[in-house]
């Protein structure tokens, strides 16, 4: 698995960024994708995770309502769709999967062990 996260840069608040993630070593099909945020100064936070088994998604509360995560199979994508965005989103940002194909997301917006990380993408949220 070789993760890599791009999609991101310069938005005014209140504009939209989608991020996309890809796997050039392979499928994304029968991974948990997890999205992770991590802000200057701060430890890196998962925002939404989406499963493997039916792609159900689990959300951190401050971003219920303006991000979305979905999965493209057909460009073997995994996509945060962020909208509303406020400068407490800017920060860098990370996909990752769990060490092996068919673990679950285990409800939680930032999964449960990632085993693997792409480098990130940078969002900046600036008026």
């Amino acid at each position: 698995v070789q993760l890599q996260a791009s999609g991101g840069g310069l938005v005014q608040p209140g504009g939209s960024l989608r991020l996309s993630c890809a796997n050039s070593g392979g499928t994304l099909d029968g991974y948990a994708v997890a999205w992770f945020h991590q802000a200057p100064g701060k430890e890196r936070e998962g925002v939404a995770c989406l499963a493997y088994s039916d792609d159900s998604a689990f959300y951190l509360e401050t971003v219920k309502g303006r991000f979305t995560v979905s999965r493209d199979k057909i460009n073997n994508t995994v996509n945060l769709q962020m909208d509303s965005l406020n400068t407490a989103d800017l920060g860098v940002y990370y996909c990752a999967t769990p060490p092996y194909q068919y673990l679950g997301c285990f409800q939680r917006p930032g999964g449960n062990v990632m085993g693997n990380w792409g480098k990130g993408t940078q969002v900046t949220v600036s008026s």
